[in-house]
């Protein structure tokens, strides 16, 4: 039977050219207890499989998770094998005390740091620096440069930081913690293919030559969703939320759908050439292994050996 014509430009499957040929990286947020602990560390391992380049552990506004966040990155890093970064920034710690940390993690074999600017520990307050800290993530990096020869990792903000006054402000300041040694910029999450081409075009045109990936976030949760975009400024199209609309009630249909989202996106930037992608997990395996999964990651020969909480 021949095929009617009407078919003859149908388009090629989303993920039928992905061919496996990218590099990942994972993001986690400390957690709170020791159960939570093993269950990140089982998370961790899950992922290991897929071959990321790094996983990271962030840090809480002010610092307020320095001892979990040392914990996991130890963790992470003893219990599965991955090279593990610790997210490091400069709000409510003095130069002396952020170098004591980095000097910490360089004699326990961390060699990679995400270094950051951070929050202030009370949401909507306006960041002020230490009286005695670094200023601003670049002044970190150059700092950390100076202790050891950290691979450093740095934000960047496709849709503009909120404390920024425009995108030409934002991509300065990227450039400068590019010229104090940063090795690449992790972006913040965004949900159009064409807000991350614009970026790193500009962003070249400007004379920034680090890596630039895309931070990917598969999320469920209209409501976290919107607590992250308002803390970043990250836009929300519409179309999120009807898609999302209606599926509180009904949780699997509901990760369905954030993959399907999530997964068209990360699609759209394989299609544009992209091959590096870093996972905002929200510590859970699922939506990101199904990711990485359509776009041909598979588990490694030699998969991690089992992980057993203590």
């Amino acid at each position: 039977m021949s095929v009617p014509a009407m078919f003859d430009h149908y388009p090629a499957p989303l993920f039928a050219s992905a061919a496996g040929d990218v590099e990942v990286s994972f993001e986690f947020f400390p957690p709170k207890s020791d159960a939570a602990m093993a269950s990140l560390l089982a998370t961790a391992d899950s992922l290991a499989s897929l071959g990321p380049r790094f996983v990271s552990v962030t840090y809480g506004a002010g610092g307020s998770t320095r001892g979990r966040t040392e914990e996991a990155v130890l963790g992470i890093a003893r219990e599965t094998g991955l090279a593990a970064a610790a997210h490091l920034t400069c709000v409510g710690a003095s130069r002396a005390e952020v170098d004591a940390i980095a000097d910490q993690y360089w004699h326990a074999g961390v060699r990679h740091i995400v270094a950051l600017r951070g929050d202030m520990p009370e949401p909507h307050l306006p960041y002020a620096p230490h009286d005695d800290g670094y200023a601003n993530a670049a002044a970190l990096v150059a700092g950390l440069k100076r202790l050891h020869p950290f691979e450093i990792s740095v934000a960047a903000y496709p849709e503009c930081h909120p404390d920024s006054a425009d995108l030409s402000a934002d991509l300065d300041n990227l450039w400068r913690k590019v010229d104090a040694g940063a090795d690449r910029a992790l972006t913040q999450f965004f949900f159009s293919a064409d807000t991350f081409f614009r970026f790193r075009d500009e962003a070249a045109a400007r004379g920034i030559k680090a890596e630039i990936v895309p931070g990917i976030l598969p999320v469920a949760n209209v409501g976290q969703l919107r607590r992250f975009a308002g803390m970043c400024g990250a836009a929300i199209p519409p179309w999120i939320d009807r898609l999302l609309d209606g599926l509180d009630e009904r949780p699997a249909a509901r990760q369905l759908v954030a993959v399907t989202i999530a997964a068209e996106l990360c699609a759209a930037l394989y299609a544009g050439g992209v091959r590096q992608f870093h996972f905002y997990t929200l510590n859970r395996a699922e939506l990101t292994y199904a990711i990485c999964h359509l776009l041909g990651l598979r588990p490694a020969a030699q998969a991690t050996g089992t992980i057993h909480p203590r």
